[in-house]
């Protein structure tokens, strides 16, 4: 039996696109920022990457578990094809620019001891972030593209997933409050 047409929705593409090019701009931002030498702008880097990841992951984690619940499963199906590609390279970009860039600025300011208690916390919790990250989130995000392409997707499993990753991004944003705070510390002392 021959597969069927795709049936990915036509925006899915451009979304893709569009994540795609917005993805690049952290990168390009931390690879400006290192080869200029430039504290200002690597911590403005860091700063603006890792605002942006919290924040995103705290409206989704916090408003938007809220909302998918009171939505039908064909409704919450809809937002999951436009979700998923819109944000597919956008927060994993955004993730490792901040961190990558938090690592710089650890070292630049004599901060990145390894024997440190708060150097050790930090880096735990980015290993558990980035384990969820491209350990959870991504592989969620390829297999609900895989059931959109299928001539009958499982609009259950697409709305089970969705949410899984929506969940997710609510312990992820309290993870990053907790970085923050050792941030906090590190910067104080």
């Amino acid at each position: 039996m021959q597969p069927g047409p795709s049936t990915l929705p036509p925006y899915t593409s451009r979304l893709l696109l569009w994540s795609f090019a917005i993805g690049v701009i952290p990168p390009l931002a931390l690879i400006a920022a290192l080869a200029g030498k430039s504290l200002y702008l690597l911590t403005f880097v860091h700063v603006i990457t890792g605002g942006t990841w919290t924040g995103f992951d705290i409206f989704m984690g916090v408003v938007m578990t809220r909302i998918m619940r009171s939505l039908d499963l064909p409704t919450r199906v809809e937002v999951a094809k436009r979700l998923t590609p819109t944000t597919f390279f956008i927060l994993p970009s955004m993730a490792a620019v901040a961190v990558t860039s938090g690592i710089y600025l650890a070292q630049m300011e004599s901060k990145f001891d390894l024997s440190s208690p708060w150097i050790i916390a930090a880096g735990v919790v980015v290993l558990i972030l980035t384990a969820q990250g491209f350990g959870i989130f991504m592989p969620n995000g390829v297999r609900i593209f895989i059931e959109l392409a299928k001539r009958k997707p499982d609009i259950g499993l697409i709305a089970r997933l969705n949410m899984r990753n929506i969940r997710l991004a609510g312990v992820q944003a309290l993870l990053q409050v907790l970085i923050i705070l050792i941030m906090a510390h590190l910067a104080v002392y």
